[in-house]
């Protein structure tokens, strides 16, 4: 079984359906309102667990409610949360989400607790890293900290996943040196690498500039469309997404995360499989609205 640690933030996710976004001074009624687990580093690792990977999370909440739901959330999955910690003022973190008819999405977060992991809870977590076969972080937890555990990581053998969410074009260069996989959808990659992502071009092109940052290997989610990988030795390929009507994609792209985490095998010599899998799960997700409770176990994703 694979041992997978995520670096990441907890949000309780408030999910407001609409017809479509409000125009600037517009007022709107809503459809409906609904209350679910999310947090880019927390459905990540929900997904990994899902996957059949023995998953632990290092994190933080506040004193509240709120802390207590996805606490529960955490147990009902069997997810290790021995390395989340309340922080003794911040909150725990929030994300409004405004959903639209034809599941797109936009979301405001309130980081709260996020915000205050440090380089000491990644070194309280370090015997988990160092037994690890792969770590995951984000960008909705402070970045020293993440290079803190990739470097830990790296000086281990464990395998580095960068999901570079929400889009940063200023990412320390400690960060990409010490990353081995790489995995923006295509906004990222543009706010990264200045490359505009339409097109299999674009995609390579883009990749050549993260190969010039310093990592070896990259995927890029276009979303229904599926994902493009591309290796240092010039070896590159598409994997298209599995065809599906969806209804709300918020986890969608955490899902595809935490699924080839679960499944890729270190040297990569399964890439494409791990990525199709990944894409399978992610199907599941976006046919049904929330987000940790849309991410489907490893019975359910069949190829």
């Amino acid at each position: 079984m694979k041992k997978i640690v995520v670096l990441g933030s907890i949000n309780v996710d408030t999910i407001l359906n609409i017809a479509r976004l409000p125009l600037p001074g517009e007022t709107m009624a809503m459809r409906d309102r609904s209350v679910a687990g999310g947090g880019k580093g927390a459905n990540q690792a929900i997904a990994a667990v899902r996957a059949g990977a023995e998953t632990s999370f290092i994190s933080k909440v506040g004193k509240d409610h709120a802390s207590d739901f996805m606490m529960d959330t955490f147990k009902n999955d069997n997810l290790n949360v021995d390395h989340v910690t309340e922080d003794e003022k911040a909150g725990t973190g929030k994300a409004y989400i405004l959903l639209d008819e034809k599941g797109q999405n936009s979301i405001l977060v309130y980081g709260g607790a996020n915000q205050t992991i440090t380089a000491e809870d990644i070194h309280e977590a370090e015997e988990s890293i160092s037994a690890a076969d792969c770590v995951i972080a984000q960008f909705e937890t402070p970045i020293p900290a993440t290079i803190e555990m990739f470097k830990i990581a790296r000086k281990n053998g464990v395998t580095t996943i960068l999901n570079p969410a929400p889009a940063n074009g200023d990412i320390p260069k400690e960060l990409l040196e010490n990353t081995d996989i790489i995995t923006p959808n295509e906004i990222e990659a543009e706010a990264i690498t200045g490359v505009k992502v339409t097109d299999v071009d674009s995609m390579k092109a883009a990749s050549e500039e993260f190969h010039k940052l310093g990592v070896k290997t990259v995927i890029i989610t276009v979303g229904s469309k599926g994902s493009f990988y591309s290796l240092v030795d010039n070896k590159y390929g598409f994997v298209n997404a599995f065809k599906v009507k969806a209804v709300d994609t918020t986890a969608a792209g955490d899902t595809f995360i935490g699924y080839l985490a679960a499944n890729l095998n270190k040297d990569l010599s399964n890439l494409e499989e791990a990525m199709t899998i990944a894409s399978k799960a992610s199907s599941f997700t976006v046919q049904v609205q929330g987000a940790q409770n849309s991410i489907p176990y490893k019975k359910q994703v069949k190829l």
